[in-house]
């Protein structure tokens, strides 16, 4: 990325989003500069509302610094997380293909910068580089994947099953090798990750106990969590 993107970017703190989402990995500089032109900065604190299911959809949104999470909220009013995203990720790609309402919320889990392109200006970005359509094509094939699992295990009355199943996901995008363990700073607070898969918080607190008396994790702190036998938590599964 060169000055002129920079310069773009200012109110992204020196750094160009897109520069940062994958889809995006094959532009030249001067195909970047055009992107970023048509780019509008948003900051929200933790807890800020994005957008609520309903809303009119028209924005794609990419994640220059900070994690959101989509979630519903089930017949019975409790949240449902979908996703937890974080820098480099995008949300917002399904409304680009036909003009929908969200069918889901977006909110702020930290103080979070988020830069955004219109439904047009996207479609004219994807006319000059098809694979860039082909790419949002392939994260919606991964994420419409996720959820189907997502289903499948919250279908399953194994509370056992559903933990090891978060424990793995969250692993697989926040986890860092240390040795032969993984270490993962969570993104979510207990709640969230009782509101994942459809337990109490209390449930999740004593999974996790057990998981640590079996020697399957370690609790580090609040957010930190080690795993020490990945294969033992996927036997659960």
């Amino acid at each position: 990325m060169d000055n002129n993107c920079i310069n773009w970017c200012n109110s992204c703190s020196g750094q160009c989003a897109v520069s940062k989402v994958p889809i995006f990995e094959n532009l030249n500089n001067e195909e970047l500069i055009e992107v970023v032109k048509t780019i509008e900065h948003k900051e929200y604190s933790k807890g800020n509302t994005i957008f609520i299911e309903g809303d009119t959809a028209n924005t794609l949104y990419f994640i220059n610094e900070g994690k959101i999470k989509l979630y519903k909220h089930t017949k019975d009013g409790k949240e449902q997380i979908l996703h937890v995203l974080s820098e480099g990720d995008f949300f917002g790609e399904l409304e680009l293909i036909k003009s929908y309402k969200h069918r889901f919320n977006a909110k702020a889990i930290v103080a979070s910068k988020i830069c955004t392109l219109t439904k047009d200006e996207m479609k004219k970005i994807i006319i000059r580089n098809p694979e860039i359509g082909i790419k949002l094509l392939e994260t919606v094939a991964e994420r419409l994947a996720k959820v189907e699992r997502l289903v499948q295990n919250l279908a399953t009355n194994n509370v056992d099953s559903r933990m090891a199943y978060l424990l793995i996901d969250l692993a697989e995008k926040y986890g860092t090798n240390i040795g032969k363990n993984i270490s993962i700073k969570l993104p979510l607070s207990r709640e969230e990750m009782a509101n994942y898969i459809g337990v109490t918080r209390e449930t999740i607190s004593r999974k996790l106990k057990k998981f640590e008396d079996e020697k399957l994790i370690e609790i580090a702190e609040t957010k930190n969590i080690i795993i020490l036998n990945e294969n033992g938590l996927k036997d659960y599964m």
